[in-house]
């Protein structure tokens, strides 16, 4: 992956969440653990594909990462990606030093960027328009990350993670929709089913 320079990846095409989210389901037949970061990411996680290995994270911003770091330090074996939002990511920058640090090999981080806190009603976050996601990334020592151009573009930079040495982050414009469907809200339940999914845990 190379790195974006433009704060405002003026080259990108304003993708759709749940198509994207489809397109990564579509390609994991190892297993692969996904976290999905809170609300609208989740949900069309949760839409995509029901996984055992898929985990959806509620009520918390910006711990999709640093779940993922665990699991991908855990279990350094499977491959790991991680789902979130670029609202719930700036709550939660200095994860990307720790990831950079530990540098999980495993790990391949997926930020949707459309500017806006969106499941509380589309307010702007604070680096809508000047800040770019793949830069901030790259100053905290992750240099494998990329803006994705399209969509095709984002599969291929999918495949490259799965079969390369991270951790890697791609970035990608999205537009303001909602997510699909909603995720069955009940943490115990979600949080049983990864376990087993990951197989850290015996069905009874």
């Amino acid at each position: 992956m190379s790195t974006a320079t433009d704060a405002h990846a003026p080259n990108t095409k304003v993708m759709n969440r749940f198509d994207l989210t489809s397109r990564l389901i579509a390609k994991l037949k190892q297993e692969e653990a996904v976290i999905g970061g809170i609300g609208n990411t989740n949900f069309d996680l949760w839409a995509a594909g029901r996984r055992p290995q898929n985990f959806y994270m509620l009520g918390s911003m910006g711990l999709a990462f640093p779940i993922a770091l665990g699991v991908a330090l855990a279990q350094s074996e499977r491959r790991v990606f991680a789902l979130e939002g670029d609202g719930s990511l700036l709550m939660q920058l200095g994860c990307l030093s720790t990831i950079a640090a530990v540098a999980p090999k495993n790990l391949t981080m997926i930020v949707m960027d459309n500017g806006v806190y969106q499941i509380t009603g589309a307010q702007p976050t604070p680096a809508a328009g000047v800040s770019d996601i793949i830069a901030i990334a790259s100053g905290c020592g992750i240099t494998n990350g990329a803006w994705a151009a399209d969509e095709e573009d984002f599969e291929r930079l999918v495949d490259q993670s799965l079969s390369g040495s991270g951790p890697a982050l791609i970035a990608a414009r999205i537009d303001e929709k909602p997510g699909v469907g909603t995720t069955r809200r009940d943490p115990v339940q979600i949080r049983e089913r990864f376990m087993l999914g990951l197989g850290v845990r015996q069905a009874l």
